[in-house]
């Protein structure tokens, strides 16, 4: 099964600052609730990990990630990720996002185009549920983000003080990344979808 997905979140931070923090591929992982990077390979492949809960079952997802393409002029990263579960579930998702200027100084915009495809029991849920899943977990990873990235240093008027800027979320990514959930409960997930279709329900019923 696959779902696309193509999203905008304005940010109440610089984009000198939300582009640094996304260029750092750890720190931009680990705004995700769940995921985390566990080993670094080479400057553009990654392991990474994704914990998953329902109730008092667990499930942890482990793959790779790529970065296809680091575009500093563009404001703009592209990565292939790739897992899968013990139990047969697989996954893979290919991201494009740009930090774009804000229509007023000191904002910004992060854009973000995705199509995921998901196998195994997870895709028995269908596109439409998948979609609703995903649009409340970016909804975390950009609270995380937005935290993280007002975390920074302000930037400053020279092109040398913004190189140490992200040389220092580079060496101190702990520094600046919020704190956030060390896994995915999917059960909180679910309740928040089926009170959603129950509020509608009854608001059509009205």
């Amino acid at each position: 099964m696959e779902v696309k997905l193509d999203k905008r979140y304005p940010l109440d931070v610089d984009a000198v600052r939300a582009w640094t923090l996304l260029a750092d591929v750890p720190a931009t992982a680990g705004c995700m609730p769940g995921a985390a990077i566990t080993e670094k390979i080479d400057d553009t492949h990654y392991k990474g990990s994704v914990k998953v809960k329902v109730g008092p079952a667990n499930a942890a997802f482990a793959g790779d990630i790529e970065v296809l393409a680091l575009d500093e002029l563009h404001q703009t990263l592209q990565l292939l990720g790739k897992g899968s579960d013990r139990g047969g579930s697989s996954a893979s998702m290919k991201l494009t996002a740009t930090i774009e200027a804000g229509e007023t100084a000191g904002t910004s915009v992060l854009a973000g185009q995705a199509e995921v495809i998901v196998n195994g029991k997870f895709a028995q849920f269908g596109g439409r549920l998948m979609v609703q899943v995903s649009d409340m977990l970016l909804g975390q990873f950009v609270d995380n983000f937005r935290v993280a990235a007002a975390a920074l240093p302000a930037p400053q008027a020279s092109a040398a003080a913004a190189t140490a800027i992200g040389a220092a979320a580079a060496a101190e990514p702990a520094a600046v990344a919020p704190a956030k959930p060390n896994e995915i409960n999917a059960l909180a997930v679910f309740w928040h979808l089926v009170k959603g279709w129950v509020a509608g329900l009854f608001g059509k019923r009205a």
